[in-house]
């Protein structure tokens, strides 16, 4: 199990999220006058050490896309700061678009929808080579091979369109496409739910010895449990776009101490029981939870509620093992 993953970190953390807030204004009201925001993520901070997979978990709603997004800079944050390998890559010392793309790349949820169907394998796969500068074909045409060969796809299917390859091989594409650059950091937004049951367990193999092959590092956005205690080393739970428990995926499984953690694993879907369990997002709606309350109070228990220290902090309650504590009611 990939628990027992150990690192050497005195050289510190690979990458690092700190106070990172996006914030996205909407406009409501006659002529669009009144304004509110939109808090998807609210100071967040988080490390990711080299070698390990960092997991987010949540519900749909809670942030970690937007956080994907921010990573990898296809969202600009509205504060806040990310450092790689100690330097800043958001702000005025953010480095250009292209030498961002060697630092961390992602593999999105829906292989099909992020592949350009009218592009072979190998224009999909040389793009990114050309766009950094490698303008000789046999250079290309080698490291597009050598990619295709090593997350299991036959050289001979270069010239073939996307729709020509089932959905686990177009998923394996669009993995060679996130490593062609060698990146030391893949975000992997939801890389195995668009996928049938029986090819999940092979793409997450593969994932897996990706990993050690090369010395990746990971940041895993999901909602399926079991796949992230398979992979992970490290959990990040969040709740309307705040970190709410962070540490070993042992801990936070085996001792979940926040309510909303407990209520995810509780979530876990029971093939001998009906899952009636409503959504908390969706009971508080888009604009966060009621006046008042940093969590949805409904069914968390007096044993929960705590005031000191205050509810902005993540307070550390063992080795590796940090929870966010539950505001007193007013």
């Amino acid at each position: 199990m990939s628990g027992a993953f150990t690192m050497d970190n005195r050289a510190g953390p690979l990458l690092r999220v700190e106070n990172l807030s996006v914030h996205f204004p909407v406009r409501t009201g006659l002529l669009g006058r009144s304004r509110r925001l939109v808090r998807a993520l609210n100071n967040v901070d988080l490390t990711l050490e080299k070698g390990e997979c960092l997991s987010v978990v949540g519900e749909s709603g809670c942030g970690k896309s937007t956080l994907a997004f921010s990573i990898v800079g296809l969202q600009t944050p509205t504060s806040g700061s990310i450092h790689f390998e100690g330097r800043a890559i958001t702000g005025k010392a953010q480095p250009s678009r292209i030498e961002r793309a060697r630092m961390a790349q992602i593999v999105f949820q829906d292989p099909y929808a992020s592949l350009n169907p009218r592009q072979t394998v190998l224009t999909s796969l040389a793009a990114p080579l050309r766009l950094q500068g490698i303008v000789n074909n046999g250079e290309v045409e080698g490291r597009v091979m050598e990619m295709m060969r090593l997350v299991g796809l036959s050289p001979d299917k270069a010239k073939c369109f996307p729709h020509e390859f089932s959905g686990g091989q177009r998923q394996r594409i669009g993995i060679a496409r996130a490593l062609i650059l060698s990146p030391k950091v893949v975000v992997l937004d939801e890389p195995v739910s668009a996928l049938d049951v029986s090819i999940r367990a092979q793409i997450i193999n593969l994932l897996l010895d990706l990993k050690e092959r090369l010395e990746l590092s990971y940041i895993m956005i999901s909602h399926d449990l079991s796949v992230v205690e398979h992979m992970s080393n490290r959990v990040a739970v969040m709740y309307f776009g705040q970190v709410v428990e962070e540490g070993r995926w042992d801990r936070i499984f085996g001792n979940p101490a926040h309510p909303y953690t407990r209520r995810l694993i509780a979530a876990i879907p029971d093939p001998f029981a009906a899952f009636t369990t409503p959504s908390l997002i969706d009971e508080a709606g888009a604009q966060g939870p009621p006046h008042g309350f940093d969590y949805h109070p409904r069914e968390f228990g007096t044993h929960d509620i705590y005031s000191d220290p205050p509810a902005s902090q993540l307070v550390s309650i063992g080795d590796d093992h940090r929870v966010r504590l539950v505001p007193a009611a007013a």
